[in-house]
């Protein structure tokens, strides 16, 4: 007897307006027409360390670290209940929502890979090469190096 299990899309959810349209595009498209989706909805936020977020060592870091972190558990709070609310407007109920810590292009390869995903849906922030360069590009990186099919959403420009 088989069992038809649904395959698995992650998507990568963060405070940038970028991973909320590519949230939302991807509610539209492939959950909410659908009485029955084909995919089983997971959302991952990475959280940084706080060590990461403050770059600094010396004396006064380890009274500052606290403070950070508990910034930044705040931050994946309500990223993660924005994504919850976005689900529950668009009728989606059946999803898993992760927060992970560590930096972005990992935390998402590595759920892609906790979750035998098939496909891994991420916004983008529209850089340019340069700051691209810079910044580095967590979609560029997960296109590179995710084991499964990956969906780069970018929101349309605004035209004047």
């Amino acid at each position: 007897m088989e069992t038809s299990e649904k395959q698995v899309m992650v998507v990568g959810i963060d405070e940038c307006e970028h991973s909320t349209y590519a949230l939302q595009w991807t509610l539209d498209h492939f959950f909410t027409p659908l009485p029955n989706p084909l995919f089983k909805l997971v959302l991952v936020h990475a959280k940084p360390y706080a060590a990461s977020a403050v770059g600094l060592a010396g004396p006064g870091a380890a009274d500052v670290l606290p403070i950070v972190d508990a910034d930044l558990r705040k931050t994946a709070a309500r990223v993660v209940q924005k994504a919850k609310e976005f689900c529950i407007n668009n009728s989606v109920s059946d999803v898993i929502v992760e927060v992970m810590e560590g930096d972005a292009r990992n935390v998402l390869c590595d759920t892609v890979e906790k979750h035998h995903a098939s496909m891994l849906v991420v916004g983008s922030h529209g850089y340019g090469t340069i700051k691209r360069a810079v910044l580095g590009s967590v979609s560029d990186y997960c296109a590179h190096h995710a084991h499964c099919t990956v969906m780069i959403v970018k929101k349309p420009k605004i035209k004047h």
